[in-house]
């Protein structure tokens, strides 16, 4: 499976609008922040045809360290969950 990165993205997005690297490494970082800085602030992002970004709260829990055995509290913590939109679901199949 091939895999692409943030500089690949970055370099798609500048030819796609015909302009330079630097501006397309602009554009990817500035649409990731953003992504970033509202997922913080505990908004969701839905991007209509691509998906939904949502902060999930996983309360403190029980649990056991598999190396000893031993019961331990496992942290409350947020986590980030992603839903791909019908679009997304359909193109990729």
């Amino acid at each position: 499976m091939e895999r692409i990165t943030k500089k690949d993205l970055s370099i798609a997005v500048a030819e796609t609008l015909a302009t330079t690297k630097t501006e397309g490494i602009n554009a990817v970082n500035a649409v990731f922040e953003e992504i970033q800085k509202a997922l913080s602030e505990g908004k969701t992002i839905d991007i209509a045809g691509f998906g939904k970004f949502e902060i999930l709260n996983k309360p403190e829990r029980d649990g056991i360290n598999p190396f000893t055995k031993e019961k331990i509290v496992i942290p409350a913590k947020n986590a980030v969950k992603f839903k791909p939109s019908k679009a997304l679901k359909d193109s990729v199949n």
